[in-house]
């Protein structure tokens, strides 16, 4: 009776455990092989950037001359006051920055999407004041509004929606593996005491049945 008691005490204590190691392993898996939804928006919205602005700068230069020999005007003869290679180069700034960290490292903390549109921000303002891209078209308004909007996105969309959601979606699910966890911890051993096993009544009970037939036995020998 003892062991079939303690073997099925530690029965019930494995049939418990089980669903919380597997979630356990599943969330760590989850967490090791693939990102959030959220996560992944966040960074196909950052290869968006940098697609976008790289395809408007070959627009700008198409529109003002040609491929190559605009090429060699603004990267070759990179001109601060005049080329829009550099805003190029901040978005390209701005993909590797955010993919490293949010992607290949997927970090939990806004601080280096801080620095990107910081940097942004500040060297599109000073090139704004300082440059003379306002005097080349409606691309010396276009791409420096852009990057500047684009980046201004990508931290409301890190700030506002990737890090409270995931946080949400980690605290959901640590609340619910401490739910589980609870019972088994405030179980007790169990102890001898609590098994018992009625006396054996099984010979007595068909003693007494014979006790009560014998006389009907009786009587009937009596009539044959």
């Amino acid at each position: 009776m003892d062991s079939r008691c303690s073997s099925s005490a530690g029965g019930g204590y494995s049939i418990n455990s089980t669903p919380i190691s597997t979630r356990m392993e599943s969330f760590e898996a989850g967490e090791k092989k693939c990102i959030s939804d959220v996560r992944r928006t966040f960074c196909l919205f950052v290869t968006f950037d940098l697609l976008f602005i790289t395809l408007l700068w070959i627009i700008e230069l198409n529109v003002n001359g040609g491929i190559q020999s605009q090429l060699e005007r603004e990267v070759l003869h990179y001109d601060y006051h005049a080329s829009f290679f550099d805003i190029f180069v901040l978005a390209v700034f701005r993909f590797a920055v955010l993919i490293l960290a949010y992607a290949v490292c997927r970090l939990r903390h806004w601080w280096a999407i801080a620095i990107t549109t910081a940097v942004s921000c500040a060297f599109l303002i000073v090139k704004v004041i300082l440059s003379k891209l306002l005097s080349q078209g409606a691309f010396g308004y276009l791409l420096p509004i852009i990057s500047f909007v684009l980046a201004w996105i990508e931290t409301w969309l890190l700030d506002f929606k990737v890090l409270p959601q995931e946080n949400e979606e980690l605290n959901r699910f640590q609340s619910l593996m401490d739910a589980e966890r609870a019972p088994l911890m405030g179980a007790g051993p169990l102890s001898d005491g609590q098994f018992y096993s009625p006396p054996e009544s099984v010979a007595d009970s068909d003693e007494e049945l014979d006790d009560k037939h014998d006389p009907e036995k009786d009587l009937i020998q009596q009539l044959t």
